[in-house]
């Protein structure tokens, strides 16, 4: 499908007659469409009329578009794959059981924290709350896999990857 495909079906429902037709289409009401309205939204794909000669929308249409644009998906890695299942929306949904698999995340988790800088107990609360609720547990999670360290109440950065 081209952009001129898309352009034309846009240019369809940029037209108050033709956007009123598809509205009546897919709210079932075909009574007083003309049928050279119609017959725009079937060049466009559209609409449809069916073997008894009723005219239904065809808002499958806007997916096919969608589609062809989109391309195929990109491959992701074992990393990033992983980081899919456990993050929504940035925010952890549980904590993976499995001591390899959790590693990938607080590593991902450890990445908000500057190496080299040192940060209070409340400032690493704040920052781990954005991924979860049950921030203490990340903490002591990033600590016992030395990722963070810790005296006196001051964090910093002991370990992960550096985003050069």
């Amino acid at each position: 499908m081209t952009d001129v495909e898309i352009r034309r079906v846009l240019g369809l429902l940029s037209q108050d007659d033709t956007l009123r037709a598809f509205a009546s289409l897919v709210l079932g009401d075909t009574g007083d469409v003309p049928t050279k309205v119609l017959d725009r939204l079937v060049s466009g794909g559209l609409a449809v009329q069916d073997e008894d000669g009723s005219w239904r929308a065809r808002p499958e249409r806007f997916r096919e578009l969608l589609r062809a644009q989109a391309g195929p998906a990109p491959e992701l890695n074992e990393e990033d794959r992983l980081l899919r299942n456990y993050l929504v929306d940035g925010r952890l949904r549980t904590m993976p059981m499995k001591r390899d698999k959790r590693l990938v995340v607080l590593r991902y988790i450890v990445r908000v924290f500057e190496p080299g800088v040192r940060y209070a107990e409340k400032d690493v609360n704040v920052s781990l709350r954005a991924f979860h609720d049950d921030y203490a547990a990340l903490r002591r999670y990033l600590i016992d896999e030395c990722l963070l360290s810790r005296e006196n109440n001051v964090y910093w950065r002991s370990g992960g990857p550096v985003d050069v």
